[in-house]
């Protein structure tokens, strides 16, 4: 995976876009800060843990999922792992200020997976996501635990939307209630 990869060049690491500081041979290293640290599960690993590595989309590649920047809004709690055969589910408690940026049969994006959310539910503040066997096969869910965090990436449109929706609404509605359009 490090044919090709240079010094500043992007790696993402179970979803977190890092910069490669330091390559020879097949070894990549990256320097961590602090709010890396604290806002991701990489401060969490020990030698030797299992991670999702990808490398950085380029133009003219095939999109083999959604489109995702690497950078990590919060981590989410694994509240259940069911495994059958040929197929795992994962539920995840979401912190408050994320749930409003994802949707039912919508897409998040967990340890840098992107997913389709099987199930929501706001009351409770939790999604779950289905992997299918191609995914485990791919990635380190198989070794999801309840309890574990997983790093959690939201649509950055999605959020953009939302986010600007509920800026401009009052603003809107005030605008009707004193029969002008409000502006924009």
């Amino acid at each position: 995976m490090a044919d090709g990869l240079r010094i500043g060049g992007s790696v993402s690491v179970n979803g977190c876009c890092l910069t490669a500081v330091d390559v020879a041979g097949g070894e990549v290293r990256f320097d961590l800060v602090r709010e890396t640290l604290d806002n991701t599960n990489l401060g969490g690993l020990d030698v030797g843990s299992g991670v999702n590595v990808e490398r950085s989309f380029r133009v003219g590649d095939e999109v083999g999922g959604h489109i995702l920047s690497g950078h990590i809004a919060s981590t989410v709690s694994v509240t259940d792992v069911l495994k059958k055969p040929g197929h795992q589910r994962i539920a995840a408690s979401v912190p408050d200020p994320w749930m409003r940026y994802l949707t039912d049969k919508g897409f998040v994006a967990l340890n840098g997976a992107s997913l389709t959310i099987a199930d929501i539910d706001r009351d409770n503040g939790t999604i779950a996501v289905s992997l299918i066997p191609e995914t485990l096969a791919r990635t380190n869910f198989d070794e999801v635990e309840v309890g574990h965090r997983l790093n959690l990436e939201v649509d950055a449109r999605t959020q953009a939307v939302v986010d600007t929706v509920q800026r401009m609404l009052p603003e809107l509605v005030r605008g009707q209630s004193e029969g002008t359009l409000g502006r924009v």
